[in-house]
């Protein structure tokens, strides 16, 4: 079974980092593309960041500059250090990959940022 588990959630002050982690329960690099999407309350889902197999990398507007996403291969697991957080950035944060034409989603981690 296909699994994408996230971590590293939290509360963390307006300006500061944090970083979520996604655990994949196979290859990191047999998903193409991965990706993080976010939902804040009354909102849809949004694309934050996704990454390629050929390593391209995509941001949204509003995160360029501010957020980056990488994977570790050795650990099958991709990230996103999300630094200069801002109060907008709270959102429950949800790991995505397509393997095979199929798309696998992690339960998601919460993240709040505090003015």
């Amino acid at each position: 079974q296909v699994q994408l588990v996230e971590s590293g959630g939290g509360l963390v002050q307006a300006g500061g980092s944090l970083r979520v982690s996604c655990v994949a329960s196979r290859s990191i690099f047999s998903f193409n593309p991965l990706g993080w999407y976010r939902q804040a309350p009354g909102k849809e889902r949004e694309l934050v960041a996704r990454i390629t197999s050929g390593s391209r990398t995509d941001y949204a507007d509003s995160v360029k500059g501010r957020f980056t996403i990488y994977r570790d291969g050795t650990k099958n697991t991709l990230y996103l250090q999300m630094d200069s957080l801002k109060p907008e950035d709270t959102a429950v944060y949800y790991c995505n990959g397509k393997r095979f034409e199929v798309d696998y989603w992690g339960q998601g981690t919460q993240v709040t940022v505090s003015s």
